[in-house]
């Protein structure tokens, strides 16, 4: 049985982890120290428990939670601090295009509606679509170590059939056109899924407009 003083150790590495990696950037806000915070205390848990698991003997496995929660609040709070500062200069470029910039978790999520990217039953890029790609490109390329998906939604007006190729098109459109910016191929695919997301009803003109878009989502290799 684990010593209960050896219990007391992670909630203590645990804090001065937090501490060791509490550095703030004044640009990013409020948004960069709670995520910041966030990974880092997931990550202390967990190094602190690997290292409470991993010693020889009580003294050891003390320092060994210590050093774990140290190192795994690092990591952790590297990632959202990546992430944030990705986020934060995607949303400065892309105000005002139309295109929406969303956090879920560590992921972003570009929403790229059809009015702003597509003409009608094509898979064209406009030329408001193409500049704001242009910009969403130049933060991308900063950031290499994340990988891209790009997904294309149709609604559901016309045959299913038909709307599964058209997504797939209107995906592979926006996968291309980031390729050809200077985004590497390998982080990046292309998936479309017709009709079958919807995040609104279909049953009304608003709802399929919603429904008609690409979404760009920016994952963290670390985190897959």
């Amino acid at each position: 049985m684990i010593d209960k003083r050896l219990w007391m150790a992670i909630p203590l590495a645990s804090v001065l982890a937090l501490g060791g990696c509490s550095t703030t950037n004044p640009q990013a806000g409020d948004t960069q120290r709670n995520n910041t915070a966030t990974g880092a205390g997931i990550g202390a848990a967990v190094g602190a428990v690997a290292g409470l698991l991993s010693g020889d003997s009580t003294a050891s496995r003390r320092d060994r939670a210590a050093i774990g929660a140290a190192v795994g609040a690092a990591a952790g709070g590297g990632i959202g601090y990546y992430m944030d500062r990705q986020e934060q200069q995607l949303r400065e470029r892309l105000q005002g295009t139309g295109i929406g910039v969303d956090r879920q978790g560590n992921d972003i999520v570009l929403n790229m509606p059809n009015q702003v990217t597509f003409g009608v039953d094509s898979s064209e890029l406009s030329g408001e679509a193409r500049q704001a790609l242009n910009d969403v490109t130049a933060v991308l390329r900063q950031y290499p170590e994340t990988r891209i998906t790009v997904a294309g939604y149709t609604d559901s007006t016309g045959a299913e059939a038909y709307n599964q190729q058209l997504s797939e098109r209107r995906a592979a459109a926006v996968g291309d056109y980031l390729v050809q910016g200077g985004v590497e191929s390998q982080r990046l695919s292309r998936v479309g899924y017709g009709e079958s997301r919807p995040v609104a009803s279909n049953d009304t003109e608003q709802g399929r407009a919603r429904n008609r878009r690409v979404e760009v989502i920016v994952t963290p290799i670390q985190q897959q």
